[in-house]
């Protein structure tokens, strides 16, 4: 049984929509903030939460500037944000969400790729067989890393297996993917490069020449993220003030709150809203060619 549940409050496909998380307790908590990283730390067993399960396509993210920190679709000049579909993939390519507990601090440069963070959690792309659902908390074991360079930012994607699924005891590193999963780590990269050029922007850039990393790195750059966001929880003169670190779990924290009053910001999320026709991204292929 799960340890946590997500709530609905607002119509999908609206801006108003928003997926909210309660313990087991049924308490309202921050998926970003009240989640723990580490789902057993001995084994080097992480969280996920999956923001966007695999074929989807609307761009669904943790919300940094709501209150408890809902999981909301991204808004695009007034518009619900779709990722468009690349031949040869639908949507995403895998389970996509973010480990929590972790920030990519905006104020450091990371010296292995000479950007500084990209002011989020850390993204992770989960690899295994099983389509999950959005706001379901994963425990994954991570196989490796790559950098993308978004708009000159260290934008990390992490690179992960449930750990339950079948093949999880056989890939323990970057080096057994291609060896169980022949492709996918060259589908990755080339769909990160793509994935923004139907909206006319230009193919995205990587560090290590699109090379992946392995897993002593990526554990490596998680604690770095993870020391990150302890300050950024515990001290309100570090970091990005419309970031929300509204949590009810971490007492040591500047921004801890009743669970009262975490279940009062539940209660005045909106509910209704104006629901958007669905865009014909969600079907249209595109055919790209890299230069």
């Amino acid at each position: 049984m799960s340890k946590y549940e997500t709530v609905e409050k607002g119509a999908k496909n609206s801006p108003s929509y928003s997926l909210y998380f309660k313990n087991k307790c049924g308490n309202v908590i921050s998926p970003m903030h009240d989640i723990p990283l580490y789902a057993n730390e001995e084994k080097t067993i992480y969280n996920m939460v999956v923001e966007v399960p695999r074929w989807t396509n609307a761009k669904m993210e943790i919300s940094l500037k709501t209150p408890m920190n809902p999981i909301k679709q991204d808004i695009k000049k007034g518009k619900l944000r779709f990722v468009a579909n690349c031949f040869p993939h639908k949507g995403y390519i895998w389970n996509y969400g973010a480990l929590p507990q972790t920030w990519e601090n905006p104020d450091h440069i990371e010296p292995s790729t000479g950007c500084k963070g990209d002011n989020d959690p850390i993204d992770v792309i989960e690899i295994g067989y099983r389509v999950a659902k959005r706001g379901d908390v994963m425990q994954v074991k991570v196989l490796g890393t790559i950098a993308l360079i978004d708009e000159g930012e260290t934008d990390w994607k992490i690179i992960a297996i449930d750990v339950n699924d079948p093949l999880a005891s056989k890939v323990n590193d970057i080096s057994d993917v291609d060896q169980y999963f022949p492709g996918l780590l060259r589908a990755t990269v080339e769909w990160f490069k793509i994935y923004k050029i139907p909206d006319g922007k230009p193919e995205n850039q990587f560090a290590f020449n699109g090379d992946a990393k392995n897993a002593e790195f990526a554990t490596s750059i998680i604690a770095e993220t993870h020391k990150f966001w302890q300050t950024l929880i515990n001290q309100s003169s570090v970091g990005d003030h419309s970031i929300s670190c509204t949590n009810i779990t971490n007492r040591n924290s500047e921004f801890v709150v009743p669970k009262e009053d975490a279940d009062k910001l539940f209660a005045e999320a909106p509910e209704g809203g104006q629901v958007e026709e669905e865009v014909d991204t969600v079907d249209t292929w595109h055919f790209i060619h890299l230069k």
